[in-house]
């Protein structure tokens, strides 16, 4: 089973895409090919493709799931 975080697409060229983790820290290169995207856009990535794009308020309900998420593991003495 794969897991996705969110990202924001921060920049456009051809069928790439420049993709922002945001507080994660992370940016990634990846192929837009599957999905219509536009800068300002979030999407779900696998395996350097996006495949999903989401709107911003399903976006930011499934970070704050991963806060919580981090938060347990945290708490619990697990890998974070």
């Amino acid at each position: 089973m794969c897991l996705t975080i969110p990202g924001k697409i921060i920049a456009l060229e051809a069928s790439f895409a420049t993709v922002d983790y945001g507080e994660y820290g992370a940016r990634e290169r990846v192929n837009t090919s599957l999905v219509e995207a536009k800068v300002g856009n979030y999407v779900l990535v696998q395996g350097g493709f996006a495949i999903k794009i989401l709107t911003e308020k399903d976006a930011r309900e499934s970070l704050k799931a991963w806060e919580i998420i981090s938060e347990e593991l945290r708490d619990s003495g697990g890998i974070v």
